[in-house]
Protein backbone atom coordinates (compact mmCIF):
# COMPACT_ATOMS: atom_id res chain seq x y z
CA UNK A 1 0.00 0.00 0.00
CA UNK A 2 2.62 2.40 0.67
CA UNK A 3 3.81 2.00 -3.01
CA UNK A 4 1.02 4.01 -4.05
CA UNK A 5 2.18 6.94 -3.26
CA UNK A 6 4.87 6.72 -6.13
CA UNK A 7 2.46 4.24 -8.56
CA UNK A 8 -0.91 6.67 -7.81
CA UNK A 9 0.20 9.97 -6.01
CA UNK A 10 -3.25 11.34 -7.45
CA UNK A 11 -5.32 9.02 -5.38
CA UNK A 12 -3.48 9.24 -2.73
CA UNK A 13 -4.12 12.63 -2.44
CA UNK A 14 -7.76 12.81 -3.33
CA UNK A 15 -7.75 10.50 -0.60
CA UNK A 16 -6.62 13.06 2.05
CA UNK A 17 -8.37 15.81 0.49
CA UNK A 18 -11.40 13.90 1.30
CA UNK A 19 -10.48 13.96 4.72
CA UNK A 20 -10.08 17.59 4.57
CA UNK A 21 -13.81 18.03 3.37
CA UNK A 22 -14.99 15.78 6.14
CA UNK A 23 -13.29 18.84 8.84
CA UNK A 24 -9.96 16.16 9.70
CA UNK A 25 -7.54 18.91 11.35
CA UNK A 26 -4.76 15.83 10.85
CA UNK A 27 -4.12 13.86 8.13
CA UNK A 28 -2.08 10.88 8.04
CA UNK A 29 0.82 10.21 5.79
CA UNK A 30 0.26 6.16 3.53
CA UNK A 31 3.93 5.15 5.48
CA UNK A 32 2.21 2.15 7.77
CA UNK A 33 4.60 -0.16 6.59
CA UNK A 34 7.24 2.25 5.63
CA UNK A 35 10.17 1.08 7.30
CA UNK A 36 12.89 -1.19 5.57
CA UNK A 37 12.09 -4.30 8.03
CA UNK A 38 8.27 -4.49 6.25
CA UNK A 39 9.52 -3.15 3.29
CA UNK A 40 12.04 -6.27 3.04
CA UNK A 41 8.90 -8.47 2.24
CA UNK A 42 9.18 -7.13 -1.08
CA UNK A 43 12.18 -6.32 -1.75
CA UNK A 44 11.73 -2.60 -1.19
CA UNK A 45 13.86 -1.66 2.06
CA UNK A 46 16.56 0.58 -0.31
CA UNK A 47 13.07 2.85 -0.99
CA UNK A 48 12.36 3.30 2.54
CA UNK A 49 13.54 6.94 2.87
CA UNK A 50 11.64 8.44 -0.55
CA UNK A 51 8.80 6.32 0.14
CA UNK A 52 8.45 8.37 3.32
CA UNK A 53 9.97 11.80 1.96
CA UNK A 54 7.14 11.59 -0.93
CA UNK A 55 4.70 10.66 1.10
CA UNK A 56 4.72 13.49 3.21
CA UNK A 57 5.36 15.86 0.32
CA UNK A 58 1.95 14.40 -1.20
CA UNK A 59 -0.42 15.25 2.44
CA UNK A 60 1.61 18.50 1.92
CA UNK A 61 0.86 19.29 -0.99
CA UNK A 62 -3.01 17.89 -0.56
CA UNK A 63 -3.38 20.53 2.47
CA UNK A 64 -2.02 23.30 0.21
CA UNK A 65 -4.71 22.59 -2.73
CA UNK A 66 -7.47 22.61 -0.37
CA UNK A 67 -6.58 25.52 1.12
CA UNK A 68 -6.13 27.40 -2.10
CA UNK A 69 -9.80 25.76 -3.05
CA UNK A 70 -11.41 26.84 0.13
CA UNK A 71 -10.13 30.00 -0.20
CA UNK A 72 -11.38 30.64 -3.52
CA UNK A 73 -14.56 29.70 -3.02
CA UNK A 74 -14.87 31.83 0.34
CA UNK A 75 -15.89 28.40 2.53
CA UNK A 76 -13.29 28.88 5.24
CA UNK A 77 -15.25 28.17 8.57
CA UNK A 78 -16.01 30.71 10.91
CA UNK A 79 -13.45 30.69 13.62
CA UNK A 80 -10.62 28.25 12.73
CA UNK A 81 -7.39 28.68 12.50
CA UNK A 82 -6.73 28.02 8.78
CA UNK A 83 -4.15 24.89 9.54
CA UNK A 84 -4.25 21.33 9.39
CA UNK A 85 -1.44 19.43 9.84
CA UNK A 86 0.64 16.47 8.30
CA UNK A 87 1.15 13.60 11.00
CA UNK A 88 3.52 11.47 9.65
CA UNK A 89 2.48 7.51 10.53
CA UNK A 90 5.24 5.03 11.74
CA UNK A 91 3.56 1.55 12.12
CA UNK A 92 5.03 -1.39 14.50
CA UNK A 93 6.70 -3.53 11.61
CA UNK A 94 6.39 -7.49 11.31
CA UNK A 95 9.08 -7.94 13.65
CA UNK A 96 8.73 -7.60 18.00
CA UNK A 97 11.43 -7.25 20.36
CA UNK A 98 9.87 -8.53 23.59
CA UNK A 99 8.35 -11.90 22.17
CA UNK A 100 10.58 -14.89 20.30
CA UNK A 101 8.27 -15.60 16.84
CA UNK A 102 9.79 -19.83 18.00
CA UNK A 103 7.56 -20.81 20.63
CA UNK A 104 10.54 -23.57 21.21
CA UNK A 105 13.26 -20.50 21.17
CA UNK A 106 11.62 -18.26 23.91
CA UNK A 107 14.99 -16.43 23.68
CA UNK A 108 15.44 -15.99 20.01
CA UNK A 109 14.83 -12.31 18.48
CA UNK A 110 14.67 -12.05 14.62
CA UNK A 111 16.00 -8.58 15.35
CA UNK A 112 18.03 -6.36 18.25
CA UNK A 113 17.01 -3.84 19.57
CA UNK A 114 19.52 -1.72 17.74
CA UNK A 115 18.70 -3.23 14.09
CA UNK A 116 15.01 -1.74 15.00
CA UNK A 117 16.12 1.53 16.06
CA UNK A 118 18.32 1.52 12.84
CA UNK A 119 15.82 1.17 10.78
CA UNK A 120 13.45 3.21 12.01
CA UNK A 121 15.94 5.85 11.91
CA UNK A 122 16.10 6.09 8.10
CA UNK A 123 11.64 6.44 8.25
CA UNK A 124 12.11 9.10 10.71
CA UNK A 125 14.49 11.00 8.09
CA UNK A 126 12.15 10.94 5.41
CA UNK A 127 9.26 12.42 7.09
CA UNK A 128 11.05 15.14 8.77
CA UNK A 129 13.11 15.70 5.25
CA UNK A 130 9.43 15.50 3.29
CA UNK A 131 7.72 18.09 6.06
CA UNK A 132 5.75 16.47 8.73
CA UNK A 133 4.51 18.52 11.60
CA UNK A 134 4.16 15.40 13.88
CA UNK A 135 5.31 11.76 13.92
CA UNK A 136 2.67 9.42 14.99
CA UNK A 137 4.36 6.21 16.28
CA UNK A 138 0.62 3.96 16.21
CA UNK A 139 -0.56 0.70 16.70
CA UNK A 140 1.43 -0.19 19.32
CA UNK A 141 1.32 -3.71 20.03
CA UNK A 142 4.85 -4.14 22.12
CA UNK A 143 6.23 -1.44 23.82
CA UNK A 144 9.49 -1.96 23.31
CA UNK A 145 9.25 -1.38 19.98
CA UNK A 146 7.85 1.76 20.29
CA UNK A 147 10.49 2.44 22.69
CA UNK A 148 12.62 1.91 19.84
CA UNK A 149 11.23 4.63 17.56
CA UNK A 150 11.42 7.04 20.30
CA UNK A 151 14.81 6.32 20.92
CA UNK A 152 15.43 6.78 16.86
CA UNK A 153 13.89 10.03 17.17
CA UNK A 154 15.72 11.18 20.24
CA UNK A 155 19.12 10.01 18.12
CA UNK A 156 18.42 11.88 14.97
CA UNK A 157 17.85 15.12 16.77
CA UNK A 158 21.03 14.70 18.40
CA UNK A 159 23.04 14.51 15.04
CA UNK A 160 20.78 17.15 13.45
CA UNK A 161 21.86 20.20 15.05
CA UNK A 162 19.25 22.72 14.22
CA UNK A 163 16.37 19.73 12.95
CA UNK A 164 13.20 21.22 14.00
CA UNK A 165 11.64 19.06 16.91
CA UNK A 166 9.04 17.72 15.53
CA UNK A 167 6.43 16.72 18.49
CA UNK A 168 5.09 12.82 19.39
CA UNK A 169 1.44 11.41 19.58
CA UNK A 170 2.03 8.12 20.19
CA UNK A 171 -1.23 5.19 19.73
CA UNK A 172 -0.98 2.03 21.68
CA UNK A 173 -3.22 -0.92 21.02
CA UNK A 174 -5.50 -2.99 23.49
CA UNK A 175 -6.06 -6.35 22.30
CA UNK A 176 -8.55 -7.70 23.73
CA UNK A 177 -10.78 -7.63 26.97
CA UNK A 178 -8.12 -8.24 29.49
CA UNK A 179 -6.74 -4.58 28.84
CA UNK A 180 -3.26 -5.59 27.45
CA UNK A 181 -1.29 -5.28 25.12
CA UNK A 182 -0.20 -7.91 22.87
CA UNK A 183 3.38 -8.34 24.84
CA UNK A 184 1.07 -8.39 27.89
CA UNK A 185 1.37 -5.54 29.16
CA UNK A 186 -1.10 -3.46 31.00
CA UNK A 187 -2.16 -0.16 30.01
CA UNK A 188 -0.68 1.72 33.53
CA UNK A 189 2.38 0.34 32.75
CA UNK A 190 2.67 0.79 29.06
CA UNK A 191 1.83 4.52 30.04
CA UNK A 192 4.51 4.65 32.66
CA UNK A 193 7.44 3.15 29.93
CA UNK A 194 7.01 5.55 27.77
CA UNK A 195 6.19 8.85 29.41
CA UNK A 196 9.86 10.05 29.28
CA UNK A 197 9.59 10.85 25.61
CA UNK A 198 11.01 14.08 24.23
CA UNK A 199 7.97 16.67 22.99
CA UNK A 200 5.74 14.37 23.29
CA UNK A 201 2.20 15.75 22.39
CA UNK A 202 -0.56 13.01 23.52
CA UNK A 203 -0.78 9.49 24.48
CA UNK A 204 -4.13 7.12 23.22
CA UNK A 205 -5.35 3.99 22.48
Amino acid sequence: NDILVFTQPEIIKEIHKEYLKAGADIIETNTFNANPISQSDYGTEDLTYELNFEAARLAREAIEDFYNLEKGEGRKEKGTTGRRFVAGAIGPSNVTASMSPDVNNPGFRKMAFDEIVQAYTVQIKGLIDGGVDILLIETVFDTLNCKAVLYAISEERKNENGKRRVPVIISGTIVDLSGRTLSGQTLEAFLISIAHAENLLCIGL
